[in-house]
């Protein structure tokens, strides 16, 4: 058997899921406005449901909207008429999706919908369907030409562009931000790099503090005992005015100076690179690669003069953060 070139192929299913989105962008109108305004209202669970591709789809939109502040789940349409249907609450929303409309699992769902004037949203082809007249919210998706004509494709595609269009209409509404994803979002390669400076760097007793009018054998005492090269210069008054690096130590101690007499005034340099606690610590990284420096002095808004942290390249690099 000859080996095929596939890419025609993989080219015309893309085309037509393309043209589907396209026509799914020009359709869209006022329903679309009043069921992310319901969704951003409810007090509540949103809860999605469809049967076969359909539910699929469903379970992802379900899990988007989770992920971005919409509490959210996937109700089985089939076990839903075998006791699963008590999971709804009539402070609920329940967003239905189904490209006929007329999938038998679904009408136990519509009818208990409404019977318990539960807010139905209905994501949907046909407008002469059970779902579509029975929503309080009806969102039309355009009929597409499926791939093969028969696998769908090009409507499961128009579907989850809808859920995604809707969970992130929402999330913009109530300024769901990068730190709040952050908070539900802890582990994994995404967690990390929505840490903030605060989360992992040094405090307390940790941090390399001397006084700006300490003699340098002491200072070099304190660099010794804190391992990290670095010591962070402060006045009578707490205030931050230097730091000394090991770099510098050692450049010092070329030119044959009276290194240890020296005032560590006398050697900081002044006016030290540093960061606010509640920045992206990928901000961190980014500022000391352009500093071409391995530590940050870190401060609170409230008080930019003062350091009340210090983040080493080794925090960085020991929370898996690139």
């Amino acid at each position: 058997m000859k080996n095929k070139n596939h890419i025609k192929s993989a080219k015309e299913v893309i085309s037509l899921e393309i043209n589907a989105l396209k026509s799914l962008k020009n359709s869209l109108n006022n329903s679309f406005n009043k069921a992310v305004n319901e969704i951003t209202k409810c007090q509540s669970k949103v809860i999605l449901c469809g049967v076969g591709k359909s539910g699929l789809i469903a379970q992802k939109i379900a899990a988007t909207f989770s992920s971005v502040g919409t509490p959210s789940f996937y109700l089985s349409a089939s076990d839903s008429s075998h006791g699963d249907l008590g999971s709804v609450s009539k402070k609920d929303i329940l967003i239905l999706i189904s490209y006929s409309g007329q999938t038998n699992e679904l009408k136990n769902i519509i009818q208990y919908a409404n019977r318990n004037k539960i807010t139905l949203i209905g994501i949907v082809s046909k407008k002469n369907s059970i779902l579509y007249k029975a929503a309080d919210i009806k969102l039309l998706l355009p009929q597409v030409k499926e791939s093969a004509e028969i696998i769908p494709t090009s409507s499961t595609t128009s579907q989850l562009a809808l859920g995604d269009a809707l969970a992130i209409a929402a999330m913009k509404i109530k300024k769901f931000n990068k730190l709040d994803f952050k908070k539900i979002h802890p582990a994994g390669n995404l967690g990390a790099q929505l840490k903030t400076v605060e989360e992992i760097m040094l405090t307390g007793e940790k941090i390399p503090f001397v006084d700006e009018n300490l003699k340098m054998k002491k200072a070099i005492k304190i660099l010794s005992n804190k391992k990290l090269g670095i010591l962070i210069v402060r006045n009578k008054n707490k205030i931050t005015t230097g730091i000394i690096t090991d770099g510098q130590i050692r450049r010092f101690n070329q030119k044959n100076i009276d290194l240890l007499n020296l005032k560590v005034k006398n050697i900081m340099t002044r006016n030290p690179v540093s960061i606010n606690k509640d920045a992206l610590a990928v901000k961190a990284i980014s500022l000391m690669n352009n500093k071409k420096i391995t530590s940050l002095c870190v401060f609170n808004e409230r008080s930019k003069s003062k350091t009340i942290g210090v983040l080493h390249i080794h925090n960085i690099l020991k929370s898996n953060i690139s």
